[in-house]
Protein backbone atom coordinates (compact mmCIF):
# COMPACT_ATOMS: atom_id res chain seq x y z
CA UNK A 1 0.00 0.00 0.00
CA UNK A 2 2.67 2.28 1.24
CA UNK A 3 6.75 1.88 1.11
CA UNK A 4 8.08 3.22 3.85
CA UNK A 5 11.76 3.86 2.55
CA UNK A 6 14.25 4.86 -0.29
CA UNK A 7 17.41 6.21 -1.07
CA UNK A 8 18.53 8.90 -3.09
CA UNK A 9 21.72 8.96 -5.59
CA UNK A 10 23.47 11.00 -3.16
CA UNK A 11 23.42 8.47 -1.11
CA UNK A 12 24.22 5.38 -3.99
CA UNK A 13 28.16 6.55 -4.01
CA UNK A 14 28.20 6.09 -0.05
CA UNK A 15 30.49 2.97 -1.27
CA UNK A 16 33.20 5.26 -2.74
CA UNK A 17 33.03 8.01 -0.70
CA UNK A 18 33.51 6.11 2.20
CA UNK A 19 36.83 3.99 0.93
CA UNK A 20 38.58 7.42 0.81
CA UNK A 21 37.10 8.03 4.37
CA UNK A 22 40.22 8.92 6.68
CA UNK A 23 40.85 6.16 9.40
CA UNK A 24 38.68 5.61 12.44
CA UNK A 25 39.11 8.29 15.30
CA UNK A 26 41.16 6.95 18.02
CA UNK A 27 38.87 8.70 20.54
CA UNK A 28 35.86 7.01 19.60
CA UNK A 29 35.23 2.98 19.86
CA UNK A 30 32.78 0.66 18.04
CA UNK A 31 31.47 0.00 21.65
CA UNK A 32 30.59 3.20 21.78
CA UNK A 33 29.10 4.21 18.43
CA UNK A 34 27.06 1.87 18.83
CA UNK A 35 26.09 2.13 22.53
CA UNK A 36 25.38 5.98 21.22
CA UNK A 37 23.60 5.18 18.22
CA UNK A 38 21.40 2.66 20.23
CA UNK A 39 20.92 5.36 23.31
CA UNK A 40 19.59 8.55 20.97
CA UNK A 41 16.86 5.93 19.16
CA UNK A 42 15.82 4.73 22.50
CA UNK A 43 15.50 8.22 23.69
CA UNK A 44 13.29 9.03 20.41
CA UNK A 45 9.92 10.80 21.97
CA UNK A 46 9.40 12.47 18.77
CA UNK A 47 10.60 12.25 15.30
CA UNK A 48 10.35 14.31 11.49
CA UNK A 49 12.04 13.15 8.93
CA UNK A 50 11.84 12.26 5.00
CA UNK A 51 12.45 8.98 3.96
CA UNK A 52 13.93 7.73 0.27
CA UNK A 53 13.89 4.01 0.21
CA UNK A 54 14.98 1.32 -2.64
CA UNK A 55 13.74 -2.05 -1.79
CA UNK A 56 14.11 -5.52 -3.93
CA UNK A 57 10.64 -6.85 -3.96
CA UNK A 58 11.27 -10.05 -6.62
CA UNK A 59 13.86 -9.29 -9.46
CA UNK A 60 13.22 -5.47 -9.37
CA UNK A 61 13.37 -3.02 -6.93
CA UNK A 62 10.72 -0.55 -6.15
CA UNK A 63 11.14 3.25 -4.77
CA UNK A 64 9.46 5.55 -2.42
CA UNK A 65 9.99 9.19 -1.46
CA UNK A 66 7.85 9.27 2.03
CA UNK A 67 7.44 12.13 4.62
CA UNK A 68 7.10 10.94 8.33
CA UNK A 69 5.77 12.02 11.74
CA UNK A 70 6.46 9.76 14.59
CA UNK A 71 5.73 9.98 18.29
CA UNK A 72 6.64 7.49 21.00
CA UNK A 73 5.38 6.57 24.18
CA UNK A 74 2.66 5.66 23.25
CA UNK A 75 3.44 4.95 19.50
CA UNK A 76 1.36 7.59 16.77
CA UNK A 77 2.68 7.76 13.39
CA UNK A 78 1.55 9.84 9.82
CA UNK A 79 3.33 8.88 6.44
CA UNK A 80 2.09 10.45 3.49
CA UNK A 81 4.79 9.09 0.21
CA UNK A 82 4.82 10.61 -3.17
CA UNK A 83 2.11 9.11 -4.83
CA UNK A 84 -0.23 11.22 -2.04
CA UNK A 85 -1.11 7.86 -0.67
CA UNK A 86 -1.78 8.82 3.50
CA UNK A 87 -1.43 6.57 6.68
CA UNK A 88 -2.30 7.64 9.84
CA UNK A 89 -2.01 4.58 13.18
CA UNK A 90 -2.41 5.68 16.85
CA UNK A 91 -1.88 3.21 19.42
CA UNK A 92 -5.11 2.30 21.13
CA UNK A 93 -7.33 3.63 18.34
CA UNK A 94 -9.69 2.77 15.66
CA UNK A 95 -9.96 -0.40 16.83
CA UNK A 96 -6.14 -1.38 15.86
CA UNK A 97 -6.43 -0.83 12.78
CA UNK A 98 -4.38 2.42 10.33
CA UNK A 99 -6.65 4.89 8.28
CA UNK A 100 -4.90 5.01 4.90
CA UNK A 101 -6.14 7.34 2.37
CA UNK A 102 -5.23 5.80 -1.42
CA UNK A 103 -5.54 8.61 -3.35
CA UNK A 104 -6.88 7.00 -6.09
CA UNK A 105 -10.85 5.53 -7.02
CA UNK A 106 -12.86 5.60 -5.34
CA UNK A 107 -11.29 8.10 -2.94
CA UNK A 108 -12.08 6.86 0.53
CA UNK A 109 -10.48 6.42 3.43
CA UNK A 110 -9.68 2.64 4.44
CA UNK A 111 -9.40 1.09 7.88
CA UNK A 112 -6.76 -1.68 7.23
CA UNK A 113 -4.23 -3.92 9.50
CA UNK A 114 -0.55 -2.31 9.24
CA UNK A 115 0.41 -6.09 9.74
CA UNK A 116 -1.91 -7.46 7.08
CA UNK A 117 -1.33 -8.37 3.68
CA UNK A 118 -2.94 -5.23 2.05
CA UNK A 119 -0.40 -2.88 4.07
CA UNK A 120 2.72 -5.32 3.52
CA UNK A 121 2.02 -6.15 -0.36
CA UNK A 122 5.57 -4.80 -2.02
CA UNK A 123 7.25 -3.79 1.10
CA UNK A 124 10.03 -5.02 3.77
CA UNK A 125 8.48 -3.34 6.48
CA UNK A 126 5.31 -2.09 7.95
CA UNK A 127 3.93 1.55 9.67
CA UNK A 128 4.94 0.18 12.69
CA UNK A 129 8.24 0.08 11.90
CA UNK A 130 8.69 3.54 10.26
CA UNK A 131 11.54 5.79 11.30
CA UNK A 132 14.53 3.67 12.74
CA UNK A 133 12.50 0.48 14.21
CA UNK A 134 14.47 -1.91 12.79
CA UNK A 135 18.09 -0.34 13.38
CA UNK A 136 18.45 -1.24 16.98
CA UNK A 137 17.42 -5.15 16.49
CA UNK A 138 19.92 -5.25 13.14
CA UNK A 139 23.02 -3.91 16.58
CA UNK A 140 21.83 -6.33 19.13
CA UNK A 141 19.38 -8.61 17.77
CA UNK A 142 16.05 -9.91 19.42
CA UNK A 143 15.97 -11.75 23.11
CA UNK A 144 14.83 -14.75 21.11
CA UNK A 145 18.09 -14.90 18.84
CA UNK A 146 20.33 -17.16 19.95
CA UNK A 147 23.46 -16.91 17.72
CA UNK A 148 24.35 -13.47 18.30
CA UNK A 149 27.60 -13.95 15.88
CA UNK A 150 26.04 -11.41 13.03
CA UNK A 151 25.55 -8.87 15.48
CA UNK A 152 29.18 -8.95 16.35
CA UNK A 153 30.60 -8.10 12.68
CA UNK A 154 29.69 -4.55 13.17
CA UNK A 155 32.50 -2.22 13.39
CA UNK A 156 33.15 1.41 13.05
CA UNK A 157 35.35 2.44 10.04
CA UNK A 158 35.77 5.97 9.35
CA UNK A 159 34.05 9.16 8.98
CA UNK A 160 32.19 10.61 5.65
CA UNK A 161 29.98 13.02 4.60
CA UNK A 162 26.66 12.93 3.65
CA UNK A 163 24.43 16.06 2.48
CA UNK A 164 27.20 18.07 4.02
CA UNK A 165 26.75 16.24 7.31
CA UNK A 166 29.76 14.34 9.36
CA UNK A 167 29.16 11.18 9.91
CA UNK A 168 30.97 8.29 11.36
CA UNK A 169 30.50 4.49 8.93
CA UNK A 170 29.43 1.75 10.68
CA UNK A 171 30.10 -1.50 8.78
CA UNK A 172 28.99 -5.45 8.94
CA UNK A 173 30.09 -7.94 7.25
CA UNK A 174 28.67 -11.64 7.67
CA UNK A 175 30.23 -14.27 5.06
CA UNK A 176 28.00 -16.67 6.55
CA UNK A 177 24.72 -15.05 5.14
CA UNK A 178 22.27 -17.41 3.83
CA UNK A 179 19.28 -19.76 3.97
CA UNK A 180 19.01 -22.73 6.02
CA UNK A 181 16.26 -24.89 7.03
CA UNK A 182 13.94 -24.55 10.00
CA UNK A 183 10.90 -26.79 11.28
CA UNK A 184 8.43 -25.37 13.28
CA UNK A 185 7.21 -28.15 16.65
CA UNK A 186 4.41 -25.60 16.49
CA UNK A 187 2.17 -23.03 15.52
CA UNK A 188 4.80 -20.00 14.97
CA UNK A 189 3.78 -16.63 13.58
CA UNK A 190 6.07 -15.79 10.86
CA UNK A 191 7.33 -12.41 13.21
CA UNK A 192 8.16 -14.81 15.96
CA UNK A 193 10.43 -16.50 13.54
CA UNK A 194 12.15 -13.63 12.04
CA UNK A 195 12.75 -12.64 15.86
CA UNK A 196 14.98 -16.21 16.19
CA UNK A 197 16.72 -15.38 13.14
CA UNK A 198 16.87 -11.57 13.55
CA UNK A 199 16.00 -11.47 9.24
CA UNK A 200 13.52 -9.40 9.35
CA UNK A 201 9.96 -10.99 7.80
CA UNK A 202 9.71 -10.15 4.50
CA UNK A 203 12.29 -12.05 3.04
CA UNK A 204 10.61 -14.98 4.89
CA UNK A 205 7.18 -14.32 3.56
CA UNK A 206 8.81 -14.08 0.24
CA UNK A 207 10.72 -17.24 -0.02
CA UNK A 208 7.83 -19.36 1.63
CA UNK A 209 5.37 -18.00 -0.21
CA UNK A 210 3.44 -17.05 3.10
CA UNK A 211 1.70 -14.42 2.97
CA UNK A 212 1.96 -11.38 6.02
CA UNK A 213 0.38 -12.34 9.30
CA UNK A 214 0.35 -15.88 8.95
CA UNK A 215 0.86 -18.20 11.20
CA UNK A 216 2.84 -21.31 10.39
CA UNK A 217 1.83 -24.71 11.60
CA UNK A 218 3.61 -27.31 13.51
CA UNK A 219 5.65 -29.33 10.91
CA UNK A 220 6.33 -27.48 8.20
CA UNK A 221 10.15 -26.79 7.08
CA UNK A 222 10.69 -23.22 5.94
CA UNK A 223 14.12 -21.41 4.19
CA UNK A 224 14.90 -18.28 6.58
CA UNK A 225 17.81 -16.34 6.18
CA UNK A 226 20.41 -16.67 9.72
CA UNK A 227 20.98 -13.09 9.91
CA UNK A 228 19.63 -9.64 8.07
CA UNK A 229 22.48 -9.29 5.56
CA UNK A 230 25.97 -10.13 4.10
CA UNK A 231 27.00 -6.88 4.31
CA UNK A 232 25.54 -3.59 6.39
CA UNK A 233 26.69 -0.09 5.75
CA UNK A 234 25.27 2.51 8.24
CA UNK A 235 26.20 6.40 7.93
CA UNK A 236 25.65 8.24 11.84
CA UNK A 237 25.37 12.16 12.17
CA UNK A 238 27.91 12.70 14.38
CA UNK A 239 26.00 15.14 16.24
CA UNK A 240 22.27 13.41 16.45
CA UNK A 241 23.82 10.08 16.47
CA UNK A 242 20.92 9.08 14.00
CA UNK A 243 21.40 7.18 11.02
CA UNK A 244 21.37 9.07 7.89
CA UNK A 245 21.74 5.88 5.58
CA UNK A 246 21.53 2.42 6.06
CA UNK A 247 22.41 -0.16 3.13
CA UNK A 248 21.54 -3.59 3.31
CA UNK A 249 23.24 -6.31 0.64
CA UNK A 250 22.84 -10.01 0.79
CA UNK A 251 23.39 -13.35 -1.30
CA UNK A 252 21.49 -11.48 -4.46
CA UNK A 253 23.18 -8.31 -3.47
CA UNK A 254 21.50 -5.40 -3.01
CA UNK A 255 18.30 -5.90 -0.37
CA UNK A 256 17.22 -2.33 0.77
CA UNK A 257 19.02 1.09 0.77
CA UNK A 258 17.46 4.20 2.79
CA UNK A 259 18.38 7.90 2.93
CA UNK A 260 16.66 9.90 6.19
CA UNK A 261 16.88 13.76 5.38
CA UNK A 262 15.10 16.87 7.59
CA UNK A 263 15.60 14.62 10.71
CA UNK A 264 14.08 16.61 13.28
CA UNK A 265 14.58 14.38 16.44
CA UNK A 266 12.90 15.36 20.09
CA UNK A 267 11.24 18.25 19.14
CA UNK A 268 7.42 18.58 20.44
CA UNK A 269 4.30 17.66 17.57
CA UNK A 270 0.97 18.91 18.35
CA UNK A 271 -1.56 16.31 19.53
CA UNK A 272 -3.76 17.55 16.73
CA UNK A 273 -1.06 16.35 13.46
CA UNK A 274 -1.74 12.74 14.33
CA UNK A 275 -5.54 12.97 13.93
CA UNK A 276 -7.57 12.58 10.57
CA UNK A 277 -8.72 16.26 10.87
CA UNK A 278 -5.43 17.78 10.79
CA UNK A 279 -5.25 20.34 8.19
CA UNK A 280 -3.70 19.37 4.58
CA UNK A 281 -5.04 15.52 5.44
CA UNK A 282 -7.71 14.19 3.54
CA UNK A 283 -8.43 11.22 5.36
Amino acid sequence: MISLFRLSAAAAILVSVSAAAPAPSEKLTTDQLISNLSTAINNLKTLRCTVRAKERIGNSYQQAHTVMKMAFNPYKVYLRNQKGVEVLWVTGQNNGDAMVYPNSFPYVTLNLDPLGSLMRKNQHHSALDAGYGTIAEMLHGSKQRLDHSFEKTFRYDGDTTIAGRPAYILRASYPQFRYVAYKTTKPETVTAISDKFGCGEYRILERNELSAGATVPAGRTLQVPNAYGRRIVMCIDQKMMLPLVVQVHDDKGLYEKFEFSDVIPNQPIPAAEFTKDFKGYKF
